[in-house]
């Protein structure tokens, strides 16, 4: 096996908020229980259509002022992440300066649920409302409103390629770190539900009216949801021990990242797995990890009839049926940018706390699909050995690919 840098990447810690609830406690707990009540009816403001959707419930942060032009849903998800790991980041700044702690963040709507309101009232009235601001729209403006929120100067900006948007902010942040740019790295992503996603998946059939059922016989496409999981990076120093984090808590490494991109369709994945393979081993390379040494799998998952397939293949011709996997999906929604580091998030939850006991739920009717490639699909129950490595997937438009390493080391 070689040795690698990313192995002494520690993720210092993280914050999570979506439709299983507003930070790691609510959303273990909801995991456990094998519940989310944020996976709900959605009423859209301008399509007026009806879908079920993963919504967060919780109340947001509000906008200060001086942040007027940030002030949309989707920069209030991540507000409520970042206040989570406040702490760390103070101590981050503190020690290694605001300009040596750099930003990266993944979203594929930024604004666009704000500019829809607008652009509606500007069709009623004439004028847009005074208090919009194009800024909150662009797909940069997330990390330079976390950049502008956490006080700090490094690098900073955004990634978006669709649904592996914050899964290839790991690779970026470890670049940053490697290349000794930066000392911390905040990374993440954030996206919020709105009619254009909304209107956009449902006009290519890949909406599903039902909870989705990924991998199973009677799945029919996708449920969209909103989330933000945010995470503070740091190089671990010569001769710093990561046995443990301050709060006792098991030391979680990003251990690789893979990369691919298949460019098979605008839309579609490429049937026979190809990229998904790709970027699995290119991950396992980088972490120096056979097959036999990934614990549990988090899983694209959607419940398209496409990527379902496309997946079981690329996950049984390297792992075969002896891997643990499951979507989180059914759980949280698909929440598009911010899906890569939501299930990141998920996976470092079930590294931190539940080394034999949790299984996230992947379907809601078992039922399934006789004709995928067999893998080991788990559904509440226990873990049968501590889980210590575990790897997400995330595979987006245009066969943009990305999976993520994360261990306890």
């Amino acid at each position: 096996m070689k040795t690698i840098n990313k192995s002494n990447i520690e993720i210092k810690s993280f914050g999570i908020i979506n439709a299983l609830g507003s930070n790691q406690r609510q959303v273990l707990e909801s995991l456990e229980e094998g519940r989310s009540v944020g996976m709900k009816p959605f009423n859209t403001s301008i399509l007026d259509k009806q879908y079920h959707c993963g919504v967060v419930e919780a109340e947001l942060p509000e906008i200060p002022e001086k942040f007027s032009q940030f002030n949309c849903r989707n920069n209030q998800l991540v507000a409520a992440a970042l206040q989570q790991i406040d702490e760390d980041i103070h101590t981050a700044k503190q020690q290694f300066g605001k300009s040596r702690v750099g930003v990266v963040m993944g979203t594929s709507t930024s604004g666009i649920k704000e500019a829809e309101v607008a652009l509606k009232e500007k069709s009623q009235s004439g004028e847009l409302p005074s208090e919009f601001s194009y800024k909150m729209q662009e797909i940069g403006a997330l990390a330079e409103f976390v950049s502008g929120w956490l006080d700090v100067t490094g690098p900073s900006y955004a990634i978006s390629t669709a649904c592996s948007s914050s899964g290839k902010v790991f690779s970026a942040a470890a670049r940053l770190l490697d290349s000794n740019i930066c000392d911390a790295v905040v990374v993440g992503g954030a996206d919020s539900l709105c009619d254009l996603t909304l209107g956009g998946f449902d006009s290519l059939e890949a909406i599903s009216e039902q909870p989705t059922n990924p991998f199973s016989v009677n799945r029919s496409g996708i449920n969209i949801g909103e989330a933000a999981a945010v995470f503070l990076l740091t190089k671990k120093r010569v001769g710093e021990s990561s046995e443990e984090s301050i709060d006792n808590q098991p030391s979680i490494q990003l251990l690789g990242v893979g990369e691919s991109s298949d460019a098979h369709h605008m839309s579609a994945p490429e049937p026979n797995g190809e990229g998904a393979m790709a970027c699995m081993q290119a991950a396992m390379d980088d972490a120096g990890l056979l097959p036999t040494q990934i614990d549990y799998l988090n899983l694209h998952g959607t419940g398209t009839k496409l990527n379902d397939s496309m997946e079981a293949k690329a996950v049984h011709s390297i792992f075969g049926e002896q891997l643990k996997c499951s979507s989180t999906k059914p759980m949280t929604g698909h929440t598009l940018g911010a899906a890569g580091a939501t299930e990141v998030a998920l996976c470092c939850l079930i590294l931190k706390h539940a080394s034999n006991k949790i299984a996230p739920i992947h379907l809601f009717d078992g039922k399934l699909d006789p004709e995928l490639s067999k893998i080991d699909l788990i559904s509440n129950i226990y873990f049968e050995r501590p889980i210590t490595t575990a790897m997400s997937n995330s595979f987006a438009f245009g066969g943009n690919n990305v999976s993520v390493i994360v261990g306890i080391r």
